[in-house]
């Protein structure tokens, strides 16, 4: 069977950021930190976070990063991320959204590997930081927090 490919669905109006270039990249990160499973991505509104996190989660608010681990398909599994929160938090830390939404991915890809910051001793965040040096990413969410 052929190998499935990762593909970011955009659901933003916003045409400020390369979106052949989060494309790229969501692929080369689900090769190298998803062990070469496919992710979709799906870059939406902050409306669309909020109605997903509140039928999944139970959470009746907007978040950044969502992630769906996919069970007996071979993908990782999905990711979906809140476009007008990854620009507000990329204003507030000084670089692009473009970056912000890397970042969201990177975070998003290790959920969907069965990494989780709220119930581990530290390996998600030192994952995260990892792989943020390694792709040349400004500090990540795991790192926030603890800051």
């Amino acid at each position: 069977m052929p190998s499935q490919e990762s593909l970011v669905l955009f659901r933003h109006p916003s045409r400020r950021v390369g979106r052949r270039a989060l494309r790229d990249f969501l692929r080369e990160l689900s090769r190298r930190a998803g062990g070469g499973r496919a992710v979709t991505c799906l870059i939406t509104t902050d409306r669309e976070l909020r109605r997903l996190n509140r039928v999944f989660r139970g959470r009746n608010y907007a978040t950044d990063v969502l992630s769906f681990p996919a069970s007996g398909t071979g993908a990782a599994g999905d990711i979906a991320i809140s476009f007008d929160r990854a620009a507000q938090q990329a204003a507030e830390r000084g670089h692009s959204v473009e970056q912000e939404i890397r970042i969201l991915m990177v975070h998003g890809v290790l959920h969907l590997a069965g990494m989780d910051h709220e119930s581990d001793s530290g390996q998600m965040a030192h994952a995260e930081a990892r792989w943020r040096r390694r792709l040349g990413l400004p500090p990540g969410l795991t790192e926030r927090a603890r800051a």
